[in-house]
């Protein structure tokens, strides 16, 4: 397979795969394609269908085939943002936000990711579940704003506000920490929550989540 990724704010892949090569595909996905690319809709089975709906994806996954010669298939992002190219390996599993898979080669394999810890689920804002890709292959995910990635050493950590975790190594750990001081709670527009990531492994942060655009938006919406 050989892909570009093109254009700013709003990205889009373009793979051009061997034939009979597949790639496997969230619902809605698919842009645009060459006429020799085939769809197949696959489940997986009830426990991976039902991991991807906790996870923020859809129960049924396509796959898109090359038949006969060379294809061309594109995706889209469907926020201003970037597509990330994540290069999959066994033992190197990968944790990404919720709704940000696009598509994979067929040797990476999309499965749910629980938090081990019960607050950082609860009031983490990137989710008690969470998405894994593990396995071998190139995968495609989808990130709101900027990307900025740090390398945490063992034992580092960082703090970070709600919902600007976009991707950590299955190494990183996660936590979440209260905001010091009842002023700082109530007054300090920081919430009483922050998400703490500890190395060792790299982090990719955000820097225009979806929830935080949705928040500064509804002030402006009409009252019905």
């Amino acid at each position: 397979m050989k892909y570009e990724i093109k254009g700013t704010p709003l990205p889009v892949v373009i793979c051009e795969l061997d034939p009979e090569e597949t790639l496997i595909t969230e619902k809605g996905s698919m842009s645009w394609m060459s006429p020799n690319m085939e769809m197949q809709t696959v489940g997986g089975g009830v426990g991976k269908a039902l991991g991807r709906m906790f996870s923020g994806e859809a129960l049924f996954q396509n796959k898109f085939t090359a038949r006969g010669s060379k294809g061309l298939i594109a995706f889209a992002s469907s926020f201003p943002g970037q597509i990330m190219a994540l290069e999959i390996q066994p033992g190197r599993n990968m944790i990404v936000q919720k709704s940000a898979f696009l598509a994979a080669q067929t040797g990476v394999e999309l499965s749910v990711h629980f938090q081990k810890k019960f607050g950082a689920g609860l009031f983490g804002g990137e989710g008690f579940i969470m998405q894994k890709l593990s396995g071998q292959g190139v995968a495609f995910v989808e990130i709101d704003g900027h990307v900025v990635e740090y390398n945490l050493q063992a034992g580092q950590s960082m703090m970070i506000d709600t919902g600007y975790l976009a991707i950590m190594d299955e190494s990183v750990t996660m936590d979440i920490v209260t905001v010091k001081g009842l002023k700082n709670k109530l007054l300090g527009g920081e919430g009483f929550f922050n998400t703490k990531v500890t190395g060792p492994g790299r982090v990719w942060l955000q820097t225009m989540p979806i929830s935080a655009v949705a928040m500064n938006i509804i002030p402006f919406i009409p009252a019905k």
